[in-house]
């Protein structure tokens, strides 16, 4: 056996499909945010969030859309008509907005990830806050995360009889819109927890700033006694797909309890933060108390510098000539501008 192997659990397609959002929601629902699944989500639709380009499709903004024709208008014009016109989801922005009205704002993710890269599209103080369907079209468009749920070979990369099988046997794979209900969250409460043969090994923060309260050792211990107390009532009871995983959770206030924020793959493609896969599997051998690990100092190597999150995500490639000389706020609002050009009808 391969370290590599001794590291990491053999990659399935069941064992990659457990952590759709749709295979553990059903199990956790009153543990976790409200959300609504919608599927199957249209070929157009999939085709629009490969298209190159950042648009968003036509009547998807809650402003009534324009339908006033030029008098020059000419029976070329089809020809020349731009993307955002090309593009039209009626039902879809109706099943979206029926959901914005339900939960007041939403944040979208897919089948396992979120366009947290682009949350800098909409106002900082309530990143991925959407409350119409262009919000949501423009989050995904402008996120790089997302591709990797659009392209199967992607979504089983490391599943070994996947690659030798034929195009008849793959397995079902079906891309789903999530849309969860928003809340501000404190992201100094969140944690990325690891379960290694259905033992919990490691907790580490999430977010990748300094917050002095994590170096009290009494809040150290209470957090590792929340996590450990919730994985063994509520998580490990339920979840019975693989003895390996990470989760994700969100601490209340107070740090006695929380609600789970998502599962991913105990793999290489999941983020291990303040840990290594080498040491988690330290840890695992020794099997004792979760290991809690922090940014305990603003000097600390994983600490965040000024610049913004994700930030070699952020600008797509068309989006450059706008930046030049600009704060970012200034040119997130030149970008939206931008796009809400391109909806207009050509003239």
């Amino acid at each position: 056996m391969s370290s590599n192997q001794a590291i990491f659990p053999r990659l399935s397609p069941s064992y990659i499909l457990s952590f759709q959002f749709s295979s553990w929601y059903p199990l956790f629902e009153k543990h976790t945010i409200r959300s609504t699944i919608i599927r199957p989500l249209s070929s157009e639709f999939q085709d629009y969030l490969n298209a190159d380009g950042v648009f968003v499709p036509q009547g998807s903004e809650n402003a009534p859309a324009i339908t006033e024709l030029s008098d020059e208008e000419n029976d070329d014009d089809d020809e020349d008509e731009d993307e955002s016109r090309r593009y039209a989801f009626p039902e879809l922005d109706a099943q979206i907005r029926s959901v914005v009205q339900e939960y007041d704002a939403v944040f979208p993710k897919l089948n396992f990830s979120s366009p947290k890269d682009a949350s800098w599209l909409l106002p900082s103080s309530s990143p991925l806050k959407c409350t119409s369907p262009a919000d949501i079209y423009m989050l995904l468009k402008s996120s790089d995360f997302i591709t990797h749920d659009l392209d199967p070979a992607n979504v089983f990369e490391g599943c070994e009889e996947v690659s030798s099988q034929k195009q008849s046997d793959k397995p079902k794979y079906e891309l789903e819109l999530i849309l969860r209900k928003w809340y501000p969250i404190d992201r100094a409460r969140e944690l990325r927890c690891f379960v290694r043969n259905d033992v919990l090994i490691g907790i580490t923060q999430r977010d990748s700033n300094y917050y002095e309260f994590w170096n009290d050792p009494k809040t150290q211990e209470k957090v590792i006694a929340s996590v450990k107390s919730f994985w063994e009532n509520t998580i490990k009871p339920r979840w019975h797909s693989e003895p390996n995983y990470v989760f994700d959770f969100l601490l209340t206030r107070d740090l006695s309890r929380g609600h789970i924020m998502d599962f991913n793959p105990y793999a290489e493609k999941t983020d291990p933060l303040l840990f290594s896969y080498p040491e988690l599997q330290e840890l695992a051998q020794q099997q004792k108390q979760p290991e809690l690990r922090v940014i305990d100092s603003a000097t600390h190597p994983a600490a965040a510098s000024n610049a913004p999150a994700h930030q070699h995500n952020m600008i797509p490639f068309e989006a450059v000539n706008l930046s030049s000389g600009r704060d970012i706020e200034e040119f997130a609002d030149l970008w939206k501008d931008s796009i809400q050009e391109s909806m207009k009808p050509s003239e």
